[in-house]
C-alpha cells in the first residue's frame, strides 16, 4: 500500500515535470535568484517567490525579515502556500499551510515591452482569512497594459495581535505589507513593470489595508495610486478600537486569565499552539469589529518601525498623508454578506437588544443613552416593524451604511476637506443572484460585497467556497469589460475617464460624496451626493459619539528575578 501511494507520487510529480516542459517559460533575475515562471492562459506567471521571511516560533508577531537567497533557479509554481488562518472558510483542499507563509504572485503580459505600470492587489478575508490568489487578476494582464502582484500576508491573531511590547509591537500583517512592496520596488523592474507607477488595490479587508498603506509613513513612496474596493481605513472593523481589551477578551475566551498581567499575556500568545491562536468565529459578533485587525502602534523604540502612528481619523483630518488619486467605492448592498453569514442568528438578537448591534466606535455615557440612540437607529432603518423577511432590505441597507458606505463617505467628506482633489467616487449596483434563504432572495436584487471586484478580477473556480454564482448575462459581460476598461485606465493614467475616452465623464468628487459613478449598465455619472440622507443621519451619530481608536498603553518595567 506504501509503494503504490510512492508509485502515484512519482507519476504526478513526472507528469507536472512534463507539463512544464512543454510550456514556454521566462527566467528573471531577482534580488534573492533567478526565478523561472510558466506561460498560463496567455500570461506568464511566476508563483510563490518569497518575498520576505515570517518570524516563526516565539518570535512570530515580529516585522518580516529578508527573504531567503538561492543560488540555482527558483522553479515558480504555485506550491500552495497560505498562512495559518480562522478555521472559520474551508479554502481549497490543495492549501499548505505555512508559518512562514510570505510569498509573491507576479503576472506578465505576453509582450516584449518594458516599463509597464504595476497594480498590486490585496486580498481580502476580514483580516483573517483568505489568500494571494483568492482571485488572480490574468484578465487585467491580458490586456498588455499592466503587470499585477498579488501576495499573502500574515493573517488573524498571527497578523494583527497588539500589545505594545517589544516582541509584539502589533501590525506585523501590515508590516509585511510593506515589505511586499519595498520588494516590488527593487524586482519589479526585472520583469518589465515600472517600480514608478504602481498602483496598490484591494477588496474588503485589502480595501481596508491599501487604504491604511496611503496613511502610512512607512508605505510613502512606495505607490502612486489607491484603489480601495469596499472598505474604508475609518471603518469599525478596519483598526481596533482598544487593542489591549481586544487581546484580554480573546485570551479568556481561551480560557488564559491573567489577563491584566501584560507579561503572562504575551507568554500566553508566544507559547499558544496554532489550533488556539486561529480558533476565533470573527463573524459571529454584533459590533461589526472581527477582533484582530490593524492597530494604532505605540512608540517603543527607534529599533522598532510603526506603521500606523496615530488614528486614520486623525491623520486624514490633518491632512498628513501622501494624497495620491484614488478610486474609491462600494457596492449597493454590502449589507448581503451579512444575510449570507448570519441573519438566522442576528435577526433574533436584533429584535430583543438592537443596542447590542451598536458600532464598536460609538462610545455612550450610559446604558440608558446607548438604548436612547439605539432606539433611533432601529426606527430610522425599520420603523415600527420587526427585523425579519418583511424587512430584510432595511437589515441588508443598516449592514452596508454600519461596515462598509458610511465610512467610505466620511472618508470622502475628509479627503476633500483636507484639499484632496483626486477622489472618484462610485457605487456599483448591478445585480448578482445571490445565495440567500429561498424566502427573502426574491425580495433582494442588488450587488454583494465586493461585487465590483468580481467583476474586475478573475472568476473563482465554480464551485468554490469563495465563489457565488455569478449572472453570466451578456448585459453582465458588457459592463465587466467596461469595468476593466475604467480600471486599467485608472492604473495606468490616475484616471478611471481619460479626456479622450467615450466612456461617461467621471470628475473628482467634492465634500458632499458628489459626483458619484453609478456602475450599472450603462454606468451613469450622478451629480447628487451619494447616500445623502443616511449618510447625514450617521454624521449626527458620529459627530457626537466617536470614540477614536488609540495604542495599547505602555506596559510597566519587567521583574527581573536572579536565577
Amino acid at each position: 500500500m506504501r509503494f503504490g501511494r510512492v508509485l502515484c507520487v512519482v507519476l504526478v510529480i513526472l507528469c507536472a515535470a512534463s507539463t512544464q516542459a512543454d510550456q514556454e517559460s521566462r527566467v528573471v533575475r531577482t534580488t534573492s535568484g533567478s526565478v523561472r515562471g510558466y506561460k498560463e492562459d496567455d500570461v506568464y506567471v511566476f508563483y510563490s517567490i518569497p518575498y520576505a521571511t515570517a518570524p516563526t516560533g516565539r518570535d512570530k508577531f515580529k516585522a518580516p525579515i529578508p527573504a531567503p537567497m538561492w543560488l540555482e533557479t527558483f522553479e515558480a509554481v504555485d506550491k500552495h502556500i497560505v498562512c495559518h488562518q480562522s478555521v472559520v472558510f474551508s479554502l481549497p483542499p490543495t492549501s499548505i499551510y505555512q508559518e512562514d507563509c510570505l510569498i509573491a504572485n507576479i503576472f506578465v503580459p505576453d509582450t516584449e515591452e518594458t516599463k509597464l505600470p504595476v497594480v498590486v492587489y490585496v486580498h481580502g478575508g476580514a483580516y483573517q482569512v483568505g489568500f494571494g490568489n483568492l482571485l488572480t487578476p490574468k484578465s487585467l494582464v491580458n490586456s498588455k497594459k499592466v503587470i499585477a502582484v498579488t501576495f499573502n500576508y500574515r493573517l488573524g491573531v498571527h497578523g494583527f495581535l497588539c500589545l505594545g511590547t517589544e516582541d509584539v509591537p502589533g501590525n506585523a500583517g501590515m508590516k509585511d505589507q510593506v515589505a511586499l512592496l519595498r520588494w516590488v520596488q527593487k524586482n519589479i523592474g526585472k520583469f518589465g513593470g515600472n517600480p514608478n507607477d504602481v498602483t496598490i488595490a484591494g477588496y474588503s479587508a485589502g480595501s481596508s489595508a491599501v487604504d491604511l498603506l496611503m496613511l502610512s509613513k512607512s508605505a510613502k513612496g512606495l505607490f502612486n495610486k489607491v484603489i480601495p474596493e469596499s472598505g474604508a481605513n475609518i471603518a469599525v472593523w478596519s483598526v481596533q478600537i482598544d487593542p489591549l481589551n481586544i487581546a484580554k477578551e480573546f485570551a479568556i475566551s481561551q480560557n488564559f486569565t491573567d489577563v491584566d498581567n501584560i507579561y503572562a499575556l504575551e507568554e500566553f500568545y508566544r507559547s499558544a499552539p496554532f489550533e488556539v491562536l486561529t480558533s476565533d468565529n470573527f463573524m459571529s459578533r454584533s459590533d461589526s469589529t472581527v477582533m484582530f485587525s490593524p492597530c494604532v502602534e505605540r512608540y517603543i523604540s527607534t529599533k522598532t518601525e510603526r506603521f500606523l502612528d496615530d488614528a486614520p481619523v486623525n491623520i486624514l483630518k490633518n491632512g498628513k498623508y501622501n494624497k495620491v488619486p484614488i478610486l474609491y467605492g462600494f457596492a449597493n448592498m454590502e449589507g448581503i454578506n451579512r444575510v449570507q453569514m448570519g441573519y438566522d442568528l442576528f435577526k433574533d438578537k436584533m429584535n430583543s437588544k438592537f443596542s447590542d448591534f451598536m458600532p464598536a466606535d460609538l462610545e455612550f455615557e450610559s446604558e440608558a443613552q446607548k438604548q436612547k440612540v439605539a432606539k433611533q437607529v432601529k426606527e430610522f432603518y425599520f420603523g415600527d416593524k420587526a427585523v425579519g423577511d418583511d424587512t430584510i432590505l432595511a437589515y441588508i441597507d443598516f449592514f452596508t451604511d454600519v461596515m462598509f458606505a458610511y465610512s467610505t463617505l466620511r472618508a470622502v467628506k475628509y479627503h476633500a476637506e483636507a484639499g484632496h482633489n483626486q477622489v472618484y467616487v462610485y457605487e456599483y449596483s448591478f445585480p448578482d443572484d445571490q445565495i440567500m434563504p429561498e424566502t427573502i432572495k426574491a425580495k433582494v436584487r442588488g450587488a454583494d460585497h465586493c461585487a465590483q471586484t468580481t467583476a474586475v478580477l478573475d472568476s473563482p473556480p465554480e464551485g468554490s467556497e469563495w465563489a457565488p454564482p455569478e449572472n453570466k448575462s451578456e448585459e453582465y459581460k458588457r459592463l465587466r469589460a467596461i469595468m476593466r476598461e475604467l480600471w486599467l485606465n485608472f492604473i495606468t493614467t490616475g484616471k478611471p475617464v481619460p479626456s479622450e475616452s467615450a466612456l461617461p465623464a467621471w470628475p473628482p468628487a467634492n465634500a458632499s460624496g458628489a459626483p458619484y459613478m453609478s456602475l450599472t449598465m450603462p454606468p451613469q455619472l450622478v451629480d447628487g451626493p451619494l447616500l445623502e440622507r443616511r449618510t447625514r443621519f450617521w454624521d449626527a451619530i458620529y459627530d457626537k459619539y466617536y470614540r477614536t481608536p488609540v495604542p495599547p498603553p505602555t506596559p510597566p518595567p519587567k521583574m527581573h528575578t536572579e536565577l
